[in-house]
């Protein structure tokens, strides 16, 4: 027979799985009026949603956070977080049918324009809940390529970008013109449609498939055709026995002011998601005298959407022909762990997971006692670092020497008898 408390216990755990969780600390709305108002006519106004199907209520939370981040990267004002818990979302409106009431409720008191969702959405689902809530909807896929889309500067950067939305565009066009046409009006940003449903993607919205899919043609030649020159590059410096490091990491991980650090490039650092798309490449020589070649690359995320690896696989290869490979990590970040995890996903989508890998946990400057007492435990073989104050770096020097191949040699030896 159940104890009142194991009824209670129960009884709290269903109510908990049925109900949205308010998220504490997500929003960024500014208490100064004048400022607020300000941000209003620039900015769009969104609630986040996510459903919790495993793991943890932590780990909801910071996948919540970090979408959060993401929509403010791209430019908007989070008002509010909401996490349902459900053994899986729902088919038609990705949350409860009876929760979405709930959402809607939450969208009007706070005068949002837009409901962000943490997770990809079928047509229909995107549909379902525009209907429903009468605002735009848009889910994390459409938010990261939207960053993308912002952050994107190289003719190939800009070309690849395009290709990820147009493939995310293709199934969403049936029965999504009400939707379409609602979001290339979003009230807020004031160009462009807004979140989700900028840059050189959002003028085709309304293009036909056929169109769209010549349009995709025609990427594909364009990125291929730019390929040709980076392998061809790729297989000069093989010629020249120039060996190759590549950065990768998370994105913010702090990639781009490793590279600064160790070789004085200048490239931007901004402390933002995906600020940097293109990678640079720069020459290095070590204390021995030998020379390789550092490369930055695009960061990675949680559920980075296929379509980008797809479309940015020509670049990404950049890190699979790499002689080294230096896996930067958050040390400040509150899951380094699932940062590295998903990276190596990625990593191994590419062909890029049994290269020699280096750990590099960075902004040991600003991260816990306890977390890198955790992390030196369990990543024996990692350097510790900070880019922004110089800590660890002639460590990181000697190991990337020690990793780097060492060229064949040929003697030849006169031998008196």
């Amino acid at each position: 027979m159940r104890t009142n408390h194991e009824i209670e216990e129960q009884s709290l755990e269903l109510e908990e799985r049925h109900s949205l969780r308010r998220v504490a600390g997500l929003s960024t709305e500014l208490a100064d009026v004048t400022e607020v108002e300000y941000r209003q006519l620039r900015l769009e106004r969104v609630v986040l949603v996510g459903v919790w199907t495993t793991g943890t209520i932590i780990e909801a939370e910071n996948s919540l956070a970090e979408l959060a981040a993401l929509a403010e990267t791209a430019g908007s004002q989070v008002l509010e977080g909401l996490i349902q818990r459900r053994q899986n979302p729902d088919p038609a409106t990705f949350i409860g049918r009876g929760k979405v009431d709930e959402l809607r409720a939450a969208v009007e008191s706070t005068s949002a324009d837009t409901v962000i969702c943490d997770g990809e959405l079928s047509p229909s689902q995107l549909r379902n809940l525009e209907q429903k809530v009468k605002v735009k909807v848009i889910d994390r896929t459409a938010l990261i390529l939207d960053i993308f889309a912002q952050h994107a500067k190289s003719k190939e950067g800009k070309a690849q970008v395009e290709l990820a939305q147009l493939q995310y565009l293709v199934p969403r066009l049936r029965g999504w013109g009400e939707a379409l046409s609602r979001q290339a009006g979003g009230s807020a940003s004031g160009s462009g449609g807004g979140v989700g449903l900028r840059g050189p993607g959002e003028t085709k919205l309304e293009t036909d498939r056929r169109r769209i899919h010549t349009r995709i043609s025609k990427l594909k030649r364009d990125i291929s055709g730019m390929k040709v020159v980076r392998e061809t590059k790729r297989a000069e410096r093989k010629r020249r026995s120039v060996p190759a490091v590549a950065i990768a990491g998370y994105t913010n991980a702090g990639k781009s002011s490793l590279l600064n650090r160790l070789t004085g490039a200048g490239v931007l650092v901004e402390d933002a998601l995906f600020a940097t798309l293109d990678t640079t490449t720069r020459r290095v020589t070590t204390h021995d005298g030998r020379e390789f070649t550092l490369s930055d690359t695009v960061g990675f995320v949680r559920h980075l959407p296929h379509q980008l690896v797809e479309a940015f696989r020509s670049t990404l290869e950049e890190v699979g022909e790499a002689d080294l490979v230096l896996h930067v990590v958050d040390g400040a970040h509150p899951d380094p762990e699932e940062q590295v995890r998903a990276v190596r996903e990625v990593l191994a989508e590419v062909g890029a997971d049994r290269l020699p890998e280096l750990l590099v946990v960075n902004k040991v400057d600003v991260a816990s006692q306890e977390t890198l007492l955790r992390l030196k435990h369990d990543w024996p073989d990692a350097v510790f670092v900070s880019a922004h104050s110089g800590t660890g770096m002639d460590e990181l020097r000697e190991a990337i020497e020690a990793g780097l191949p060492r060229p064949a040699m040929e003697l030849l030896l006169r031998v008196p008898y």
